[in-house]
């Protein structure tokens, strides 16, 4: 029988020790060593047993026991593609990479009420075709109950559900009892927070706990070949809560995201081994739950703003969907001593780097005026080719002349004040002409990329900043 072990471990990042020290030597804290008593390795025992269980319930071939693994030559593996689980969401599945791999473990991690449970649920609801099962550690089992209903009666759904169970548990063990019973074929944790294992002598919810708790949900895992979604709460600076380990234990970490005075929800893949990162899903949150958005250019350009000033249409891609954003610029005599830089949905240090351009480039004097900068829709674009918008809707705001109806714009702007190239032109010219624009600025160096007769709209190629600032002001 293995005996408890005694360990000492920072309550600030996670790092162990066989002794208290004072000072942790990995993030330089003083006195946050906690002592932690670890018991014998039940919560690895049950993750073998729900995995073994599962194996034979599946008879896929897998060898019961342990399996001794062999150094095989690169030119002998065969390359094929992942078997994807469809999760009947064209949002979640292309953030995915194409559906949820078999075997691998999603973090999903948001700020709270922002719907990362509704998403789910919803999700889960929507897959009628294996048996899931849904580990509330938060909720009773009523309010799950209570909120399947509305978003089964709101979606017209007439099924009754029986391909997902609900567990309302917060001991592992306990959890990997139910799922060596149930045997599903997707299990859902909500959330890893309020998880706990035996194996260690603190509450739910520390580093320890954590840690050694998504370590287990990822042998059983790997070992099964049952996929689990995690949900994870997230700190006030906005990184995922608990020890960093925890986004390199997992396959894939999805950030959802979104300001609740928005009904928008954004969701990003921060990290993602069977896809790209670059990939964009948003949601629109409505009383019917989250809706799908597949056009969000149209949800994004409905306001007529024709006349106003210090607004500027930029098109933008995030992954690999294009899509035209309203860039909102505000210049004012500043009020107070030091001028204020307010940005929401744009980088406030690229926003001063623009400034300074505009005064070293174009000789436009800001160092006495507040600015500020808003993406409308509460967007978060990270494409640096919406830089000329941002710095057309400042002058345009700074002189009070509005930018002319029909005009958008596409440019990454270089500290010597040029207009450096863009990527996938021809996409952002297609979602321009499809929505109607009539005219569209981009870099010089995108001109050779495309044809007049290919598109509808007249193309107007600029190398420096002051080319784009003449044609739209004269």
């Amino acid at each position: 029988m293995a005996k408890d072990k005694t360990a000492y471990v920072c309550s600030n990042c996670g790092q162990e020790s066989t002794k208290w020290i004072g000072k942790c030597p990995s993030c330089g804290q003083w006195n946050t060593f906690r002592e932690i008593r670890i018991a014998a390795n039940t919560g690895q025992q049950a993750a073998r047993h729900a995995a073994g269980m599962f194996r034979d319930s599946q008879h896929n071939g897998l060898l019961k026991g342990n399996t001794t693994h062999k150094a095989q030559k690169l030119g002998d593996i065969s390359v094929k593609d992942e078997p994807r689980l469809d999760m009947h969401d064209n949002e979640l599945n292309r953030v995915l990479g194409g559906g949820l791999v078999k075997g691998s473990i999603v973090l999903l991690g948001g700020e709270p009420g922002i719907g990362k449970s509704t998403l789910t649920l919803q999700t889960v609801l929507a897959i009628s075709d294996i048996d899931i099962l849904y580990v509330s550690g938060e909720e009773s089992a009523q309010q799950l109950k209570s909120r399947a209903d509305r978003l089964a009666q709101q979606q017209q759904d007439t099924t009754e559900n029986d391909h997902l169970s609900v567990l309302c548990e917060n001991s592992l063990e306990n959890i990997f009892a139910c799922i060596a019973e149930t045997k599903p074929q997707l299990v859902v944790i909500d959330s890893i927070q309020t998880i706990s294992t035996e194996e260690v002598d603190s509450s739910p919810g520390s580093l320890t706990q954590v840690r050694e708790c998504a370590a287990s949900l990822l042998r059983f895992a790997k070992s099964s070949g049952v996929p689990v979604i995690l949900i994870g709460h997230i700190t006030k600076d906005g990184a995922i809560a608990g020890p960093k380990i925890l986004e390199h234990i997992v396959d894939t970490v999805i950030q959802f995201e979104g300001d609740q005075h928005y009904s928008y929800r954004i969701l990003r893949s921060i990290k993602n081994r069977f896809g790209s990162t670059s990939e964009l899903g948003i949601y629109e949150m409505t009383q019917k739950g989250l809706r799908e958005v597949s056009n969000p250019s149209e949800l994004l350009l409905t306001q007529d703003h024709e006349g106003m000033s210090g607004i500027a249409i930029s098109a933008a891609i995030e992954g690999a969907r294009p899509f035209l954003v309203e860039t909102q610029a505000l210049v004012s005599t500043a009020a107070y001593g030091t001028p204020q830089r307010s940005t929401t949905g744009f980088d406030q240090r690229r926003l001063n780097m623009l400034l300074a351009v505009l005064e070293k480039r174009v000789g436009f004097r800001l160092i006495q005026k507040d600015v500020f900068i808003n993406i409308a829709g509460g967007l978060r674009v990270t494409d640096m080719a919406i830089d000329i918008s941002v710095i057309a809707s400042v002058i345009s705001s700074n002189t009070d002349t509005p930018i002319e109806a029909g005009w958008c714009m596409c440019g990454e702007v270089g500290l010597s004040g040029e207009v450096r190239p863009v990527n996938r032109i021809g996409q952002r010219l297609g979602e321009a002409e499809k929505l109607g624009f009539t005219d569209i600025i981009i870099p010089y160096f995108n001109r050779s990329a495309i044809s007049d007769k290919q598109y509808n709209i007249r193309i107007h190629p600029v190398r420096r900043v002051e080319e784009a600032l003449r044609l739209l002001f004269g």
